[in-house]
């Protein structure tokens, strides 16, 4: 595949007669077509215009003029709103991580709220992600600080409670003053019943749909222009936030995802033929599984593997793992157990569908197919096995796979310096073009399972971070840190709580809970 022919400056300033004076996405492209900048714009037209005037690069940072002398091409997506631009841009640079991007290539969401209607008494909770779990489901909300006022007015007008417990009670109520300042309906001291409390739900979540918007934005302005009237401008400042919150988290907003008008060149099915075709297979590997070791310490190391199907992210059938036998920093050791786990698994889950396989003479991979084709493999074994790694690693692979009958299993190693692909038995690495589907491909999934690893990493050192904070409180019994994280859910919390408070777990006294308290600050 050619590159693909640079346009000239003044080519892609007259394209831009075509991109109209609207919100939406651009996409930056450069020379071989890849995706290198995603930005989101009021007014298309102006922002992209500014990218092609001699002024700007001049006057630009060393980041920015690279990325201008980068672009060959754009493509632009029109939407509705600001807000909608906001979370198309954020789903793309997710999609494609483009090199002059920083913001969103974590793995952050956008908030969505949620309520369990089937709860005691349901409250509002906002989460990053969405289980089927029979809870209701709004959003994804792009202003996370719009929002969060906006959920608190809500609450305060329906007089929802906002307390933890899930059950409250009166001892709960003691220490809560929302039904003092008539924020609340007070459902823990019976001063409502649950059908009427369900009613008051079902209002708010009306009003966070936007059901009933313009009577409510009409009410709201009404209420202000009374409040300046009477001179009361504190007030009419706050009715003034609302509302402005309001329109920020109401605005109507769709949901993108790929295949709903966004602009993508992945291509899987193609993708895939080509991957096939550069790695000399027997055909496309439609199930890829990828390896990757993270280490933040040599106490702390940690391997994902995730799988494609059909060229697209199997996240149902990701997996992590903490290394058990590896001491200290050692990615070739830690790439060897982690293989070693995953086929050593699946060949003992296999093994109770075909009984006679320790005494047939049937090749252990062509055994594994058959069982796939039959439909009696509780796990497929993959096409294609992808480390993280040169030579080494891929050693290490090969070893453990041999170990396990599985010689015959297509396994390579990506190196990411110069994106070179070792194969067994190769001195040489295969050097395929950048601009090729079949090394896109190995980028994204090589990319997902160090997304996937590091996330893990991550969410062990923050758990290991607020577990050692308790752990090394004086007197602090494991029973004792239970109950303290059961009623308060985090160290956080524990904090921000009183001695009195905490002086209601059991086996803590009043003196004690004072002591963790002046212990935790």
């Amino acid at each position: 595949m050619k590159d693909r022919p640079r346009m000239a400056g003044s080519d892609l300033r007259s394209r831009l007669g075509e991109v109209p004076h609207q919100p939406g996405v651009y996409l930056m492209k450069d020379r071989l077509g890849s995706i290198i900048y995603v930005g989101k714009a009021r007014d298309l037209r102006k922002r992209m215009s500014n990218y092609f005037m001699a002024s700007r690069k001049t006057r630009a940072d060393l980041k920015t003029r690279a990325l201008i002398d980068s672009i060959a091409d754009f493509e632009f997506h029109v939407v509705r709103n600001e807000q909608e631009s906001l979370l198309l841009e954020g789903k793309l640079i997710k999609d494609y991580r483009p090199r002059y991007n920083v913001a969103f290539r974590d793995d952050k969401r956008f908030l969505l709220v949620k309520v369990r209607m089937e709860d005691p008494w349901p409250k509002f909770a906002t989460t990053r992600l969405k289980k089927e779990d029979g809870a209701r489901y709004f959003g994804p909300f792009p202003h996370s600080g719009a929002l969060r006022e906006t959920i608190s007015w809500i609450n305060r007008a329906c007089g929802l409670r906002v307390c933890r417990p899930v059950v409250p009670g009166e001892s709960d109520y003691k220490h809560c003053n929302a039904d003092i300042i008539r924020n609340c309906s007070a459902p823990c001291i019976g001063r409502i019943d649950r059908a009427a409390y369900l009613l008051k739900v079902e209002e708010a979540c009306r009003m966070l749909e936007g059901k009933g918007r313009k009577e409510m934005f009409d009410n709201l302005r009404a209420e202000m222009e009374r409040a300046a009237a009477n001179l009361d401008f504190e007030k009419a400042a706050n009715l003034r936030d609302v509302m402005l919150n309001l329109e920020k988290t109401l605005s109507p907003t769709r949901q993108f995802t790929r295949g709903r008008g966004v602009p993508t060149t992945v291509k899987p099915v193609e993708d895939l033929a080509d991957l096939g075709e550069a790695l000399h297979l027997s055909g496309p590997p439609r199930v890829m599984e990828c390896f990757d070791i993270s280490n933040v310490s040599s106490n702390h190391i940690v391997a994902s593997m995730v799988r494609f199907t059909d060229g697209k992210p199997d996240n149902q059938n990701y997996r992590r793992y903490r290394i058990r036998t590896v001491e200290g920093q050692d990615d070739f050791a830690s790439m060897a157990e982690v293989i070693r786990r995953r086929y050593s698994r699946i060949l003992m889950e296999n093994s109770a569908a075909d009984p006679d396989a320790d005494i047939s003479q049937e090749d252990v991979v062509e055994a594994q197919r058959r069982l796939a084709r039959e439909g009696r493999a509780k796990i497929v074994l993959p096409d294609l096995v992808i480390v993280d790694g040169g030579k080494g690693q891929l050693g290490m692979a090969v070893r453990e796979l041999g170990n396990l009958g599985l010689h015959d299993l297509p396994v390579i190693g990506l190196a990411k310096q110069r994106e070179e692909v070792f194969v067994p038995g190769r001195s040489e690495p295969i050097l395929i073009p950048h601009d090729r589907g079949a090394l896109k491909l190995l980028q994204r999934i090589r990319d997902e399972a160090h997304r996937f690893a590091n996330g893990y990493n991550a969410l062990l050192y923050r758990r290991r971070m607020k577990e050692s904070l308790l752990d090394e409180v004086p007197g602090m019994s494991p029973r004792k840190k239970k109950l303290l994280l059961e009623k308060f859910g985090s160290v956080e919390r524990v904090k921000k709580a009183t001695a009195k408070q905490i002086a209601e777990i059991p086996g803590i006294s009043e003196k004690s809970a004072a002591a963790i308290l002046d212990w935790l600050s």
